[in-house]
């Protein structure tokens, strides 16, 4: 089935998936770096962003997969993780970066996107 221009992604308008931010992979040292040491990533620009618009640098010895490290990704809440993730592709373990807060990277089409589910949904 194909969409027309001015209908909105299935994973909005079906499934009630929301838009969180867009994740941008970069090598060079962004203003306001907030460092998550377990995960072994920088990320930057959410905070300030009126579009959601992430950076993350990866330490050399990070063990995020290459695909989240040299692609893009966008990245949506959901209501229930594990209902958004059956069927799809994990491109990785389901993690946690920050408290209240749980992830899953799947793959669409070569495409790196992120699942957040929050817990503290203030």
């Amino acid at each position: 089935m194909k969409r027309k221009d001015n209908e909105l992604p299935e994973a909005i308008e079906k499934w009630g998936w929301r838009y969180h931010h867009l994740g941008i992979p970069t090598n060079i040292p962004q203003k306001n770096e907030r460092y998550i040491p377990h995960l072994g990533i920088y990320v930057s620009g959410f905070n300030s962003s009126p579009f959601g618009i992430e950076w993350m640098r990866f330490d050399a010895n990070c063990a995020i997969p290459e695909l989240i490290k040299t692609t893009p990704h966008i990245a949506f809440v959901v209501d229930d993780l594990s209902s958004a993730i059956k069927g799809k592709e994990l491109l990785s373990e389901i993690n946690s970066p920050s408290e209240g807060l749980k992830v899953a990277m799947i793959v669409h089409n070569g495409a790196p996107v992120e699942l957040m589910e929050f817990s503290n949904k203030k």
